[in-house]
């Protein structure tokens, strides 16, 4: 019973129907939670004796991967929260191109750390500033620590590149040959101009053979492409050829398929087949009045041109992909052209060598001493697919690596040795300060522990056990100390050349304490209901069983206007 002064509280509706909002500190300790879900799928993978992860799609498709990136996009995570670490993982391999499993394990061990003080009621603003504020410290602390090895001698200089693409190397399937790979890698990456432009490295995978039989090619090479008869009559070996580029189909088109003739007797239907073919034939004189040897077209090259072709001494290939088309442009200098018509020298493009030979199972065509932009293809060979296609990966990885360190050419240790020398400062800076951010400081000092430790962790070796060493060795001034897999210890690994470039460390600090701060600042979560979308399309989605059979029972009304 209510009192005569009582009064009705309005009842105030601010969300539609269905909304479900959870926010508060239980909403960000299950962001964190979800977050250590991720890194757990991937923690393993990390350091040269981390493991492979294989997933398997819902198309059927198997991929066998040590890459962070890789793992993050085929996991396909749909939590809200969890998404950042995919995002800090991608522009990780955007911008540096390796250490894309570190960047989540950071970012996941600074959430960790800070969960017990967010459970204890600290507000989350007081761990995001202290945690800005180490970051920024552990960055110039890197930067003061950086080797700046001299670019100037070119021995040196190799030596350097070679070494650290070993090491991004050691932690990926193909590290039996890391040696054979980084200088290829290495060699791919010297044989750029200035731009260093990345998409001049070509990258064709080939089963059969060893992995040792991969080989560099110091120019362009692509499969061959569809053959029509009259290929093998075709010259296979040129010196110096000019090289014409088409977007043209060389093939007899049948016009009286496309266009409806009205033709009154049977002369003038053979007038019109006649001109089909003198359309053709008067494509085919031009280009080999232009002077080319090589022909290649983005379309197909029929049967009637490749004799043609054939019978005159020149190359023709047909159907050739739209990658290799433009790197075999910019390589040789010529200009593709949509016409036959004005076939001028000035457009041809040209090359020291071309030749078809076999790799494998696949004939290739190599075009090698190419004279305008410096371009090369590195030919994969391996036993299964999967295995070639991650040997592919981890080569990008150390590629990317390596043309960083060309524009910075800085080096810190790996093996844990630098997450180790940053937390013993920040940890001596922490007992510096007072108040609720030295223990945030500490707590981001010792969050940058989990790197050698699970480095160590995958290795077999007992993490505790190599910590308190590092810590130790650290505390003693052996600033390069970190962890040695090979005799299951600790050693200077700047000694051991495992080297790792400055601005990929640089970069996922700062990321993953970014992504840690932005999941720490969010309270609360509202998910809008999915059944009451404007788009009928998508009608029913999300709606419980109830609701799906109340459409089924409308007889399908429910589905969204065409």
């Amino acid at each position: 019973m209510m009192g005569p002064g009582a009064m009705l509280q309005p009842q105030i509706i601010l969300l539609k129907a269905g909304t479900d909002t959870s926010q508060g500190k239980g909403q960000l300790i299950s962001n964190i939670n979800a977050c250590q879900a991720v890194v757990d799928v991937v923690r393993t993978t990390l350091g040269p004796r981390g493991m492979d992860k294989l997933i398997h799609d819902e198309n059927g498709n198997v991929t066998i991967s040590n890459d962070g990136a890789t793992l993050m996009k085929l996991l396909q995570i749909v939590h809200p929260a969890a998404v950042t670490l995919m995002q800090i993982s991608m522009s990780q391999d955007a911008e540096v191109g390796d250490g894309t499993t570190s960047v989540v394990l950071l970012a996941g061990e600074f959430l960790r750390e800070a969960k017990p003080y967010i459970e204890e009621g600290v507000h989350p603003q007081i761990i995001i500033k202290a945690y800005r504020e180490a970051v920024t410290l552990a960055v110039n602390r890197l930067d003061e620590l950086s080797v700046h090895l001299d670019a100037k001698e070119p021995n040196a200089r190799r030596d350097m590149l070679e070494k650290s693409a070993a090491t991004s190397l050691s932690s990926k399937l193909v590290s039996g040959h890391k040696e054979f790979f980084a200088k290829m890698v290495v060699d791919a990456v010297l044989s750029l101009d200035d731009n260093q432009d990345i998409t001049l490295i070509g990258m064709k995978k080939v089963q059969g053979g060893a992995l040792q039989d991969s080989i560099m090619v110091e120019g362009v090479a692509f499969k061959k492409t569809f053959s029509y008869a009259g290929f093998e009559q075709m010259k296979k070996k040129f010196e110096n050829p000019k090289i014409v580029l088409l977007n043209v189909e060389l093939e007899l088109k049948a016009e009286r398929d496309n266009a409806e003739v009205r033709i009154s007797d049977i002369a003038s239907y053979q007038k019109v087949v006649d001109a089909e073919w003198d359309i053709i034939y008067d494509k085919l004189a031009k280009i080999v009045a232009s002077g080319a040897q090589i022909v290649l077209s983005r379309l197909a090259i029929g049967d009637l041109a490749t004799q043609y072709f054939a019978d005159r001494g020149l190359f023709c290939a047909g159907r050739v992909t739209d990658d290799d088309m433009k790197r075999t442009a910019r390589a040789t200098g010529a200009a593709v052209q949509s016409s036959c018509n004005d076939l001028s020298p000035a457009i041809l493009g040209s090359c020291a060598h071309f030749e078809e030979r076999q790799v494998g199972g696949e004939r290739f065509n190599f075009f090698s001493g190419c004279p305008e932009a410096k371009t090369c293809t590195i030919v994969l060979r391996g036993g299964a697919e999967q295995f070639i296609a991650e040997a592919e990966r981890s080569l990008h990885d150390a590629i990317m690596n390596t043309r960083r360190l060309i524009k910075n050419p800085c080096v810190i240790a790996g093996g844990g040795a630098i997450e180790m020398e940053l937390s013993a400062y920040l940890r001596d800076y922490s007992r510096t300060i007072f108040g609720k951010s030295q223990l945030m400081i500490a707590a981001f000092a010792k969050a940058l522990e989990v790197i050698p430790r699970q480095v160590s962790a995958n290795a077999g070796i007992d993490p505790t056990d190599v910590l308190n060493k590092l810590r130790m060795k650290h505390a003693q001034g052996h600033k390069w100390f970190g962890v040695d897999v090979v005799e299951n210890g600790v050693c200077d690994t700047f000694e051991s050349f495992v080297w790792e470039a400055s601005v990929m460390k640089r970069n996922a600090l700062l990321a993953a304490c970014e992504a840690a701060c932005l999941i720490l600042s969010v309270d609360e979560t509202v998910k809008n209901p999915t059944s009451e979308q404007p788009n009928g399309a998508n009608y029913g989605k999300g709606m419980g069983q109830k609701g799906r059979g109340a459409l089924r029972q409308m007889g399908g009304r429910g589905r969204g206007r065409r």
